[in-house]
C-alpha cells in the first residue's frame, strides 16, 4: 500500500462520526440505535439458550438429577419470557428494521430519533428487572403467567409482570416510529409499489404492535393489581374468571406470534432474489400478503383454548380460522419457490439459513395445522408436541432469520467480512442440533408426554435423550456462529465492495459502513429494488 493511501483519512461514518460510550449511549442515530439493540439482543439470546442446555441436561434421563422440580419451573420460565419478550420479538425489528427501514426507504432516519432511543432504555429497563428476578429466585409460573397460580404463587411474579409490561412500552413505541416513518419519510420515487418487501413486513408487524400490545400490558397490570391489592378479576373465589385471562392473554401472545414471524419472512424475501439473481416473483402478493397474515392472525386466539370448555360453534369458527391464515403464509412459501425456480442460485451463508427457515418453518407450519384441527388437539394439547411445534415456529423462523439477517447484511453494517467456513460449519451444526433438539419432543407428545415436566416416565427415556443431545449439538453452532460474528466485527477482513451481495434494494447504493446520514447526496431511487438479472462479481 502506497503512502498516500495510508494517509488517506477514514470515510466519516456512523461508527466514527462520534467517540466514546456517552456518544453511543445518548445517540438518536438510528443505526448506533440498532447496534445497541444488537449488542443487548444478543446477551439475552445467549442467556435464554443457556438456560435452555440446563433444561435438557435434567431432562436426559428419569429422576431429578440435577435441579429439583421448583428450580426447573423457574428456569423454565424464565427461559420462556427471556426467549420470546427479550429475543425474537424485538429482534428482528429492533436490530436490522432500525439499522435498515429508513435506509430502504430513502431517508435519513426515523421520524421520532429521541422516542426511538427511549424505546431502547424501556428494553434495557425490561431486561434488567428480568435479571433481577433471577436474584431473587424467579417466578416459576411459565411464561404465560396464567392465574390463578400467578398471583398464589410465593415465587417473586412482580418483577418479570413489570418486565413484561415496560417491555410492551418498547414494542409500542418502535412500531409507532415505523409506521410515521413509512408514510411520512419515503423519499421521492419510493412509491408503495416499490417498497422493500422488508418495509413491507416490518409495516405490518409494526400495526400488530401498536394495536394489541396494550392488551396485554393492561391485562399484566389487572394481574398486579390482584395480587398486591386482592382485587377479585381472574380469581373465582372472589368473583373473577379465570378464562377472562386467557382469552386477554392470547389476543395478543398469538398477533404476537406474527411480530415475531412476519419479519422474518420479510428477511426470507430480501435474502432470495439477491442470491437467486432473480426478481421476485409476485410482488405485490407478498406485499398483501403481509398484511393479511397480520389481519387474520388477530382472529384466530381462541385456537390454545380448545380443552377450556367454549361452546362447540366457536370452537369451529376459530379452527376454521387457524386453517385459513395458512393461506397467505403458503403464498410466500409458493413465491419465494417460483423465484427460485431457475434462478442462478448463489449457496453463500445467509442462502443457505434461509433455505433451512423454509424447511423448518414449513414443518413448523404442517404441525400447526395439526394443532388447528379440533380432533387431534384434544390429544395433543399441552403435551411436548406444542413444544417442539412452538420451536420449529417462532426459533424456526425469528431465530433461524435473524442469524441469517446477521449474515446477510453484517458486511454492510461494519464493512468487515465474517469467515465463510466457520459460517458454513456452525449452520451444519445449528441445523442439524435444531432438529435433533425438537423433532422427538413432537414423537414423545404423540405418544403422551405432557410439558413444562420436570420428570417423566422411563417410556420417554428415549425421545428425550436424543433431544439433550441434540441441544448440545444446537447450542455449540450457536456459540461457533455467534463468535464468528464477533470476531469478525474487529478482526474481520475488511471489504473492497460497497455490495459484495450483488442486493437492489436502497441500502446496498450506500458507502460501507454507512455515514450518519444514510446517503451521500439524494438516494437514487430510479433502479427498482428487485431489477435483476444483474452480474455480480463473486
Amino acid at each position: 500500500m502506497s503512502a498516500a493511501a495510508l494517509a488517506t483519512p477514514a470515510a466519516i461514518n456512523y461508527i466514527n462520526a462520534e467517540k466514546g460510550i456517552l456518544s453511543w449511549l445518548t445517540t438518536t442515530d438510528h443505526k448506533r440505535i440498532g447496534i445497541l439493540y444488537l449488542c443487548s439482543i444478543t446477551f439475552f439470546f445467549l442467556f435464554a439458550a443457556t438456560l435452555g442446555v440446563l433444561m435438557r441436561l435434567e431432562l436426559l434421563s428419569p429422576g431429578m438429577q440435577y435441579m429439583d422440580s421448583e428450580t426447573y419451573n423457574r428456569i423454565l420460565t424464565l427461559h420462556g419470557m427471556t426467549m420470546i419478550f427479550l429475543f425474537i420479538i424485538p429482534a428482528i425489528p429492533g436490530i436490522f428494521g432500525n439499522f435498515f427501514l429508513p435506509i430502504m426507504i430513502g431517508a435519513e432516519d426515523v421520524s421520532f430519533p429521541k422516542l426511538n432511543l427511549a424505546s431502547w432504555y424501556f428494553y434495557m429497563a425490561g431486561g434488567t428487572l428480568a435479571l433481577l428476578s433471577v436474584m431473587t429466585g424467579g417466578p416459576d409460573t411459565g411464561w404465560t403467567f396464567y392465574v390463578p397460580y400467578s398471583f398464589k404463587t410465593g415465587a417473586n411474579v412482580f418483577y418479570p409482570l413489570l418486565a413484561a409490561f415496560i417491555l410492551g412500552w418498547s414494542s409500542i413505541l418502535t412500531g409507532l416510529n415505523f409506521l410515521t416513518t413509512v408514510h411520512r419519510m419515503r423519499a421521492k420515487g419510493v412509491t408503495w409499489g416499490k417498497m422493500p418487501l422488508f418495509v413491507w413486513s416490518l409495516y405490518a408487524t409494526s400495526w400488530v404492535q401498536v394495536i394489541v400490545t396494550p392488551v396485554v400490558g393492561i391485562l399484566l397490570l389487572l394481574v398486579l393489581a390482584e395480587r398486591v391489592l386482592g382485587v377479585g378479576i381472574f380469581d373465582p373465589s372472589k368473583g373473577g374468571d379465570p378464562i377472562l385471562y386467557q382469552h386477554l392473554f392470547w389476543i395478543y401472545s398469538h398477533p404476537a406470534v406474527y411480530i415475531m414471524v412476519l419479519p422474518a419472512m420479510g428477511v426470507v424475501s430480501e435474502i432470495i432474489p439477491t442470491f437467486a439473481r432473480r426478481t421476485i416473483f409476485g410482488y405485490k402478493f407478498i406485499a398483501v400478503s403481509s398484511i393479511a397474515i397480520a389481519a387474520i392472525g388477530s382472529l384466530v386466539w381462541a385456537h390454545h383454548m380448545f380443552t377450556s370448555g367454549m361452546a362447540d360453534e366457536a370452537r369451529i369458527i376459530f379452527s376454521f380460522l387457524t386453517f385459513f391464515v395458512a393461506v397467505p403464509s403458503a403464498v410466500k412459501i409458493f413465491n419465494w419457490l417460483a423465484t427460485l425456480y431457475g434462478g442462478s442460485i448463489a449457496l453463500e451463508p445467509p442462502m443457505v439459513l434461509t433455505l433451512a427457515f423454509i424447511l423448518i418453518f414449513s414443518v413448523g407450519g404442517l404441525t400447526g395445522l395439526i394443532l388447528g384441527a379440533l380432533s387431534t388437539n384434544i390429544h395433543l394439547h399441552d403435551t411436548a408436541f406444542v413444544v417442539g411445534h412452538f420451536h420449529y415456529t417462532m426459533f424456526g423462523s425469528g431465530g433461524i432469520m435473524f442469524l441469517a439477517a446477521s449474515h446477510y447484511w453484517f458486511p454492510k453494517m461494519f464493512g468487515r467480512m465474517y469467515n465463510r467456513n466457520v459460517a458454513y460449519v456452525s449452520i451444519l451444526l445449528f441445523v442439524i442440533g435444531f432438529n435433533v433438539t425438537y423433532m422427538p419432543l413432537m414423537f414423545a407428545g404423540v405418544a403422551g408426554m405432557p410439558r413444562r415436566y420436570a420428570d417423566y416416565l422411563p417410556e420417554f427415556e428415549t425421545y428425550h435423550a436424543i433431544s439433550t443431545t441434540g441441544s448440545w449439538i444446537l447450542y455449540a453452532g450457536i456459540l461457533l456462529m455467534v463468535g464468528n460474528l464477533g470476531y469478525s466485527v474487529f478482526k474481520g477482513k475488511k471489504t473492497d465492495k460497497e455490495n459484495p451481495w450483488g442486493g437492489k434494494t436502497l441500502e446496498w447504493r450506500t458507502p460501507t459502513p454507512p455515514p450518519t446520514l444514510n446517503f451521500d447526496g439524494e438516494p437514487d431511487t430510479s433502479i427498482g429494488p428487485y431489477d435483476y438479472p444483474v452480474e455480480v462479481e463473486r
